[in-house]
């Protein structure tokens, strides 16, 4: 059983390939004899990995390797559940969706309001007024004054649960457009 599934994964990958990645190379200007040997005669090459990591709180981190490969079996081997995003002769993009927020948000990440009174995320407390992302406008007359203190003063993101409790907090307070 086990077989066959490893045989269709390959024949679908194949057929991937070959519908979606090989006219891409094409019109890379690549020799029609290179198209389907990733290396010439077996020998190791110098790939050029580039992983893409998107947070859920919209931050995208890039990561850059510079690998010896022989075969581009070896990439897809140890980079199983990334998502092909480009390939060339020399260079694999690939990108990963990570459900948790950034290491940056962890480590200095504050919600706060801008002066505008929109609920955002600020790379240390918001003041500095270093805004990583922004939200929705919040309609401070509804927002009792404890509430807005600790937003002027900055509530910390460490974790992906504390994230969405403050935006699942402040939703009620949302202006809404039409005001």
């Amino acid at each position: 059983m086990k077989i066959r599934l490893v045989l269709m994964m390959l024949l679908v990958s194949m057929a991937f390939i070959d519908i979606f990645l090989l006219p891409s190379i094409r019109s890379q200007s690549v020799h029609a004899s290179d198209e389907y040997r990733a290396f010439p005669d077996k020998e190791e090459q110098k790939m050029e990995v580039v992983l893409q990591l998107f947070y859920l709180d919209g931050d995208v981190v890039e990561e850059i390797a510079s690998l010896q490969v022989s075969d581009l079996n070896e990439i897809w081997e140890d980079y199983k559940g990334w998502k092909l995003v480009e390939i060339t002769k020399d260079r694999v993009i690939l990108k990963k969706y990570i459900d948790d927020i950034s290491p940056l948000l962890k480590a200095n990440g504050y919600f706060g309001l801008t002066e505008d009174g929109t609920l955002s995320i600020f790379n240390g407390k918001p003041k500095n007024k270093n805004v990583i992302q922004s939200f929705f406008q919040i309609d401070l007359d509804k927002l009792e004054s404890s509430a807005e203190e600790h937003l002027k003063n900055g509530i910390p993101v460490r974790s992906k649960s504390e994230y969405e409790r403050v935006l699942k907090a402040f939703k009620p307070y949302s202006r809404t457009t039409g005001e």
